[in-house]
C-alpha cells in the first residue's frame, strides 16, 4: 500500500499534470486505435484513478503546492509579507522586491506578486481536479468500503481550494478598497470544476458576496467530510474538520458575520481538542525542532523537511520539497576569531533583516549596546570565542537580562528575534559543530551606527542550527491555523458584539501564555479594557499602542504572515507607514502610503491572456 504523506511528497506530479491535461478533453475523447502506442507519461481517464492510492496521489498535488517558490516555499513570507508589514528591513530594494520594501510602488507588472496569483490559482486547479478525480473513481471503481475514505479525500480538495480563495480574495479581491463606489464590488475568478475549452478557463472577476459564498461553502462541505477524523503517522499533516472550521470562523469575521463566526469559532475552541501549549514550548515550535511540530495547538501546518541533497532548497532537487525562507532571514554569527568584524550569516545574508522599529514595538527600552574591553583576555592566545578580546558592557547586559525575566519586556521579542551577543546560533561547519555568540549583522544592519540602530536579528522561521555552507534548507514547518488565533479571532468577535468581558478575558489568555503565567487565572500582565496600554507605547504607537487587539495579533501572530490582512481590513496602511518612517533601501526617504494598496493589482498577465478580466483591474493601478 502507498503510504502517502501529503506535505512531503510529490512524486505524483509529472502523472497528476497529465492527468489534468487527459481530463480536460474526456467529454470529447474516443478510443484510439490499437496500432496507436499511448503515451508513456499520460494516464488514460478510463483507468485513472483506479484506487484509492491514486485518489491520494491526485490529492498529494493540492498541498505540495503550497511550498511553491512564491507561497511558503521562498518569496511569500520572506520577500512580500515581511517587507510589505515592515516586520524586516530590506537593504535590497531593486525589481520586484522593491515593490514590497516600498507597497505605493507595486504595479501589475511585479513578477512575486503576479506568481502568487498563479501559484494560488494553480493550487485551485489541484483542487479542481483532485475532485474530479474523486468523482471518477465513484463512478467507476469505488467499492463500499471506500465511501469514507473518498469523502475524507474530498474534505481535504474543499479545505485546500478554500484556503487558495482566501488568500486570492485577501490579496487581490476589492474587500478592503477605502469608500468604495458602488461599483468596487469585484473578487476574484471564480473556478469551480475542470475548465472544457479555452473560453471556460477565461472568467471574469466574480463578486466579492461570490468569493466569499464559495469560500465558505468549501470550507462547511470540508468540516462535515472530515469530521471524527484523526490523522497520526505520516498522515498527520492533513487537513482536518477542525481545520475547516478555524479557517471558517476566519473567513465569518473577515466578512463580519458575527453571529456565525462566534458559533464557529466558539466550537473550535472547546470541542477541537486544542490547548495553547506552554511558553516555552511555544518558543521552541519556530525553528525546525520536530519535537514541536504538530503540537496541541496546532490546527493547519504546513510540513517542511530540509532536502538530505544540500542543494538549494526549491531552487534543486524535487520541486515543491522543501523552503528557503530561513536563508533569508538568518541572523549573523560571530566570527570565527571572537570579533564582529568577520561574523558570518547563517544563510544567504545581505538582503533582509529585523526592522529596529519591531524592538521598540514589543517594548525594548535599553537601547543600543556598547562593547568594552574583556578584563579576562589572554594575550598569550589567539582571539577566540573562549578568550575574546571585547565583550558586552557587562552592565548593560545586566539590564538586556533582566529585562527579559521581569516581564518589562514582552517575552514574544524572544520568541520571534535573537538579540546581538546574548543568544547564540549553532554554527555547523561541515567538519564540525559549535555554538557561536550572534553578532550585530556586519551587512544588512554591519554598516549601521549602534547608538541609533538596534542590529537585531530574525529568529522565528529563521536558520539556527545550519549555515549556507553545511546545508542551504531548514525544516521550519510553517502554521497556517492555530488556536492562538483562534482566541484572538473570538476576542474580536465577542468586542464587535458588544462583549467587551469576553474579549478582554480571550486576549488575556493569548498574553497570559506570552508571560508564562497560567492561561485561564488572572495575572499581573492582563488588560483590564479593551483601550488598555500595550507594549507598542514604547514605540510611540498612536494606533496598537492603546489597542490591545490590534496588538495582540501583531505581537502573537508577528512574521507568519497573517498581519499584512489585518492591515488591509482595518485600514492600517497609512499609521504604519508613518510609525516605521522608511527602510533601508530608501535611503532614508519616508514610506508613502496609497490606499490602491489595499488591494493588490491583477496581474499583467492576466490582463493581456484574460480578455474578461481587462477591464477590472483594481482601482489605481
Amino acid at each position: 500500500m502507498l503510504i502517502f504523506n501529503p506535505l512531503k511528497s510529490n512524486k505524483m506530479y509529472k502523472k497528476i499534470i497529465s492527468f489534468i491535461l487527459v481530463l480536460g478533453i474526456m467529454g470529447g475523447c474516443t478510443k484510439a486505435p490499437t496500432s496507436e502506442v499511448s503515451p508513456t507519461d499520460q494516464y488514460a481517464t478510463g483507468n485513472y484513478p483506479a484506487s484509492m492510492d491514486d485518489v491520494n496521489s491526485v490529492l498529494a498535488a493540492c498541498y505540495s503546492n503550497l511550498r511553491d517558490q512564491y507561497l511558503f516555499g521562498f518569496d511569500y513570507l520572506t520577500k512580500m509579507m515581511a517587507n510589505a508589514t515592515h516586520t524586516s528591513d530590506g537593504q535590497y530594494g531593486a525589481g520586484d522586491f522593491g515593490g514590497f520594501v516600498a507597497i505605493n510602488t507595486l504595479s501589475p507588472t511585479n513578477g512575486m506578486s503576479g506568481g502568487v496569483w498563479q501559484s494560488l490559482y494553480v493550487g485551485v486547479k489541484n483542487c479542481n481536479v483532485s475532485l474530479a478525480a474523486d468523482d471518477s473513481y465513484a463512478a467507476k471503481y469505488a467499492k463500499p468500503g471506500d465511501l469514507q475514505a473518498l469523502n475524507f479525500a474530498r474534505g481535504q480538495a474543499y479545505f485546500l481550494r478554500a484556503y487558495y480563495y482566501f488568500q486570492l480574495e485577501n490579496l487581490f479581491g476589492e474587500d478592503n478598497l477605502v469608500n468604495p463606489s458602488p461599483t468596487d464590488t469585484l473578487g476574484v475568478p471564480l473556478f469551480i470544476g475542470l475548465p472544457t475549452s479555452l473560453e471556460t478557463t477565461q472568467q471574469p472577476r466574480s463578486s466579492i458576496k461570490a468569493v466569499w459564498a464559495q469560500i465558505i461553502s468549501d470550507l462547511q462541505q470540508a468540516a462535515t467530510l472530515l469530521k471524527g477524523q484523526v490523522w497520526t503517522g505520516n498522515d498527520i499533516a492533513r487537513a482536518t474538520e477542525w481545520s475547516a472550521q478555524a479557517l471558517l470562523g476566519k473567513a465569518y469575521v473577515f466578512t463580519k458575520d458575527w453571529t456565525d463566526a462566534k458559533t464557529t469559532l466558539l466550537n473550535v475552541i472547546q470541542q477541537s481538542g486544542k490547548t495553547l501549549m506552554s511558553y516555552s514550548d511555544y518558543r521552541n515550535s519556530f525553528i525546525g525542532d520536530p519535537t514541536y511540530e504538530f503540537n496541541q495547538e496546532s490546527i493547519f501546518e504546513l510540513n517542511i523537511d530540509p532536502n538530505s541533497n544540500g542543494d538549494y532548497g526549491v531552487y534543486g532537487g524535487p520541486a515543491n520539497a522543501t523552503s528557503i525562507n530561513g536563508l533569508i532571514w538568518s541572523p549573523y554569527a560571530l566570527g570565527g576569531d571572537g570579533t564582529e568584524q568577520s561574523s558570518n550569516p547563517m544563510g544567504y545574508g545581505g538582503n533582509i533583516g529585523l526592522h529596529d522599529v519591531n524592538v521598540l514595538r514589543f517594548g525594548y527600552t535599553l537601547g543600543t549596546y556598547t562593547l568594552v574591553n574583556n578584563p579576562n583576555f589572554d594575550n598569550t592566545k589567539p582571539a577566540s570565542f573562549s578568550n575574546p578580546k571585547l565583550v558586552m558592557d557587562p552592565v548593560y547586559k545586566a539590564k538586556a537580562l533582566a529585562a527579559r525575566s521581569n516581564g518589562t519586556v514582552d517575552p514574544r521579542l524572544y520568541v520571534n528575534c535573537v538579540q546581538p551577543w546574548l543568544d547564540s546560533l549553532q554554527w555547523a561547519a561541515p567538519t564540525s559543530s559549535s555554538w557561536y555568540p550572534v553578532s550585530r549583522p556586519s551587512y544588512i544592519f554591519g554598516d549601521a551606527n549602534l547608538s541609533s540602530e538596534f542590529g537585531w536579528g530574525m529568529r522565528k522561521y529563521a536558520s539556527l542550527f545550519n549555515n549556507i555552507g553545511n546545508n542551504p534548507e531548514e525544516g521550519n514547518n510553517k502554521y497556517i491555523l492555530r488556536l492562538a488565533d483562534v482566541y484572538l479571532l473570538y476576542a474580536e468577535t465577542a468586542a464587535a458584539t458588544g462583549d467587551n468581558a469576553t474579549a478582554v478575558e480571550y486576549l488575556n489568555k493569548v498574553k497570559r501564555r506570552a508571560y508564562n503565567y497560567p492561561v485561564d487565572a488572572p495575572s499581573p500582565v492582563d488588560y483590564t479594557s479593551l483601550t488598555s496600554t500595550t507594549s507598542a507605547a514604547n514605540a510611540n504607537d498612536p494606533v496598537l499602542g492603546n489597542n490591545p487587539l490590534y496588538y495582540e495579533r501583531w505581537a502573537e501572530l508577528f512574521n507568519e504572515g497573517s498581519w499584512w490582512f489585518d492591515v488591509c481590513r482595518w485600514h492600517l496602511g497609512a499609521s504604519e507607514d508613518a510609525l516605521y518612517v522608511t527602510a533601508r533601501s530608501l535611503n532614508g526617504a519616508p514610506f508613502v502610503w496609497t490606499d490602491k494598496s489595499y488591494a493588490w493589482p491583477i496581474p499583467i498577465g492576466e490582463i493581456n491572456s484574460n480578455p474578461k478580466v481587462a477591464t477590472q483591474q483594481n482601482p489605481g493601478y
